[in-house]
């Protein structure tokens, strides 16, 4: 009952709080145009550049080629074993998740080679250092630890496979039963309970932010339309007051 109840709070908090931070990113104005140049001058184009930010860090491998290595060797690592997990939450399995979990433990090992490289970075790196919070080096421990424990959990301490996917059908349905009383996958779930619980208070909000980042979604055509302040529209000009 308490990991369960821990859960749907834990969750409850992360998709009320990245709502409130979505609808504060969607209200914030952007008074200047400051696209990054060179910019798309079409709408298209801005969807087609924001895709490769998105999926393939350009801006990040134009700045630094190892740190776009590390990084997006933690993302995809991140989004594959993300997606794998959805078969424990789902019966039948469904096709496509089936089809990438035996994938999901190289994803984890990439994960880990991803966020010891973004780490030492961190650590080594004098400038990186400097502009560090102890909050940028508890967030990559964390992930660390995640990732370390669910393959501790591959290949040494074997949980209860079929208990665990009756706690989560479970949770799933409201009908809550027993986690299985292992350790090491107590603290695998308190972890992720926990990351869901500073999501929406951290600098991991740089997920949906980028989706309202004016410099990636500003079009180019401040040579061809007068761009007014938000605030700003309904005032007249100086010389017409």
């Amino acid at each position: 009952m308490f990991a369960g109840w821990l859960l749907y709070l834990a969750f409850a908090i992360f998709i009320l709080g990245l709502l409130a931070r979505i609808l504060r990113y969607a209200r914030t104005p952007a008074p200047l145009k400051i696209p990054l140049m060179p910019a798309p001058r079409t709408t298209g184009g801005v969807v087609l550049r924001l895709l490769q930010e998105v999926l393939l860090f350009r801006s990040l491998f134009r700045a630094s080629r190892w740190t776009w290595v590390f990084g997006w060797l933690f993302h995809a690592g991140l989004l594959i074993v993300a997606l794998s997990h959805l078969q424990y939450f789902t019966d039948p399995i469904w096709g496509w998740v089936a089809m990438i979990v035996p994938f999901s433990h190289m994803a984890a090992y990439a994960m880990v080679v991803g966020l010891t490289g973004l780490l030492c970075r961190r650590i080594m790196v004098v400038r990186i250092r400097y502009i560090s919070a102890p909050s940028d080096y508890l967030m990559l421990v964390l992930f660390l630890v995640l990732a370390g424990s669910g393959l501790l959990m591959h290949h040494v301490f074997y949980p209860d496979i079929l208990g665990l996917r009756h706690f989560t059908l479970g949770l799933v349905s409201g009908n809550l039963s027993a986690l299985p009383a292992q350790w090491l996958l107590w603290v695998h779930i308190g972890l992720f309970a926990l990351l869901l619980l500073i999501f929406p208070f951290s600098k991991l909000l740089h997920a949906p932010g980028v989706f309202f980042n004016p410099v990636f979604t500003q079009r180019d055509n401040a040579r061809g339309k007068h761009h007014v302040n938000p605030w700003s529209e309904n005032t007249e000009p100086d010389d017409k007051r």
